[in-house]
């Protein structure tokens, strides 16, 4: 059972930089949350690669926010939760923790492609556009 796991399987000895260690590439590893910096948030909205989601209150919402991203409630969850599990999906927050969590969710519904603003809308005001308000 373990060898169809192990398929694809590449394990390397790498030194870089004066530094020697492991690489391992699992292309049969389960999806995990990726990370994203604001800036490269930005230039997969500008392309349409991505669809963003706030994790936050309306009240959050209402102080700040990125042009585009839809507020998760029920109905919102539940749209998601029909698209195709390859859709690529993008969560933020005020910081970063609960759309972590968010993310988390549907990575554990099968969708393959979720990010996470690395920073929220914190990181977004600072890198991106300083005329998203800062709280």
């Amino acid at each position: 059972m373990s060898a169809a796991r192990a398929e694809g399987l590449r394990l390397d000895f790498v030194e870089r930089d004066g530094e020697a260690g492991f690489a391992i590439e699992n292309p049969n590893a389960p999806a995990q949350v990726r990370p994203i910096t604001a800036r490269d948030l930005q230039g997969k909205l500008a392309q349409g690669a991505v669809r963003l989601f706030d994790v936050r209150t309306p009240q959050e919402q209402a102080i700040a926010a990125i042009a585009g991203a839809r507020l998760v409630d029920e109905a919102v969850r539940a749209e998601i939760l029909e698209l195709d599990r390859g859709t690529p999906l993008a969560f933020h927050c005020h910081h970063g923790v609960r759309s972590q969590a968010a993310a988390e969710f549907f990575v554990s519904q099968g969708f393959r492609e979720v990010y996470n603003l690395r920073g929220g809308i914190d990181a977004w005001s600072r890198e991106v556009d300083s005329k998203v308000p800062r709280y």
